[in-house]
């Protein structure tokens, strides 16, 4: 049985993303490893950049397992780059908060990151990624309408 023509462009676009996400993860690392960090702990410092969460909150931003996270921020912990607090909303689940230390490793990916972001962004161009922005939005919103059960 075939896939009908819009499956198979989908397909093609899936394809394409997953060999982008290798590219990305490879580069992330790369943009990281000066401030001693990898690209899934750049994650999580990202993703609490403007104020600390939970792992819970952490992973459902970044649709990952929280396990996963939890290692991560563990590590990141135990290195002085985040630290945990006490949660006003709930007792156990502790939140994630950036260190000094972590907020300076961030700052120092993110000032590697800008120059290759600029250099990407102009070899592609702002318009064309813009409608891809907008078109990968759309699709991000029907992958989450229909779920693979």
């Amino acid at each position: 049985m075939r896939r009908t023509p819009a499956g198979d462009a989908f397909s093609g676009v899936v394809i394409r993303l997953i060999r982008l996400q290798g590219f990305l993860a490879e580069a992330g690392d790369e943009l990281a490893r000066p401030a001693g960090q990898t690209s899934a702990r750049w994650q999580v410092l990202a993703a609490i950049e403007d104020g600390p969460a939970t792992v819970a909150d952490i992973a459902r931003t970044l649709t990952l397992a929280r396990q996963s996270v939890q290692r991560v921020a563990d590590a990141l912990a135990e290195g002085g780059i985040v630290e945990y607090v006490d949660n006003p909303r709930h007792v156990r689940a502790k939140l994630v908060s950036m260190t000094p230390d972590g907020r300076a490793a961030l700052r120092a990916i993110q000032a590697r990151q800008r120059g290759w972001a600029d250099t990407i962004g102009a070899e592609v161009g702002e318009p064309q990624l813009t409608r891809l922005t907008t078109l990968l939005d759309k699709v991000l919103a029907a992958v989450a309408r229909h779920p693979v059960r």
